[in-house]
């Protein structure tokens, strides 16, 4: 599973910092936080329909992951959204498309960890591209178990949404190696936590699992889906729950902004049953569809 190069995003225009660039004029300095250190943090919106789906929760998410780590003179609310409103009316993107939404500590006035040296505010980056969702949510995805564990409170709490992303794209190595497409991540106690890229679920006779969401990004995503649940009659639990336990469950799935709800076929080999009397993702997903529109905020153009 390999994301594919679009053409269109050929000329894309970029906001960076408080103005657009063409894509190949969008640039951050070389003395910014992100390039520094990965001190940034970022949310993944996706366009439906002349909709940003979850905008006014993945904008919740950034500013609260920026307080979370001391950010000085964060952007308002209002600036991030006329930043993410300006950017895709500039490439008139209203569907199929996807922004990968970044703010940086900002530019230091030298090299160096300390934040101090950060003295010029955040730098917000809104990167717009012509993008569907990156997995097949009806052929599903194979997965492997990583040896990379987890972040979890004790060293980096997975709830600030950070741009450190090295945990996670460890994992993704060895899931490239093994010929899979995602790997599946275990806590530090060894229970499964998520993937590299997305939270997990699991159906067994007749009820639905997830992972505690403690070494686990508490997705929005993930987040609907327990909603959805309870509004379908779903009975749902948090809890720990092992890799054997995944491998002989009735249906496995993966959720997040850009694979939306997508079946997982196979885990270390084993497949996953996805047995035919249970139908619950075929419910979510339905679901899914229809909270689009309830939970998006209309473009302005």
């Amino acid at each position: 599973m390999l994301q594919k190069y679009d053409e269109r995003n050929a000329h894309i225009q970029v906001w960076v910092k408080d103005r657009l660039y063409p894509r190949n004029e969008a640039r951050v300095s070389v003395f910014d936080s992100a390039v520094q250190g990965g001190d940034a943090v970022w949310e993944g919106l996706r366009i439906y329909n002349g909709q940003v789906f979850m905008m006014e929760q993945h904008i919740d998410r950034l500013l609260s992951s920026a307080h979370t780590l001391l950010f000085a003179n964060i952007p308002t609310r209002e600036e991030v959204k006329n930043a993410i409103f300006a950017t895709l009316q500039a490439n008139q993107m209203r569907d199929q498309s996807h922004i990968r939404l970044t703010l940086t500590r900002g530019e230091k006035i030298t090299s160096g960890m300390d934040p101090r040296l950060n003295q010029f505010g955040c730098t917000l980056i809104v990167l717009a591209e012509w993008k569907p969702p990156v997995y097949d949510n009806q052929t599903g995805v194979r997965l492997i178990t990583s040896s990379i564990r987890r972040n979890n409170p004790q060293f980096l709490d997975s709830k600030i949404h950070h741009n450190n992303l090295l945990n996670n794209i460890l994992a993704k190595i060895e899931a490239n190696v093994a010929g899979a497409d995602d790997a599946l991540m275990l806590d530090i106690n060894g229970f499964v936590a998520e993937t590299n890229a997305t939270n997990l679920f699991m159906v067994k006779k007749g009820k639905l699992y997830t992972p505690f969401a403690d070494a686990c990004l508490p997705g929005i995503t993930r987040a609907l889906v327990l909603e959805m649940a309870e509004e379908l009659k779903i009975p749902y639990t948090e809890r720990n729950l092992s890799v054997a336990e995944f491998f002989n469950a009735d249906e496995v799935f993966t959720s997040g902004t850009m694979g939306e709800l997508t079946p997982v076929r196979e885990i270390d080999g084993r497949l996953i049953t996805n047995s035919s009397n249970s139908t619950i993702l075929a419910r979510l997903q339905e679901c899914f569809v229809t909270k689009i529109s309830v939970y998006s905020v209309k473009l302005p153009f």
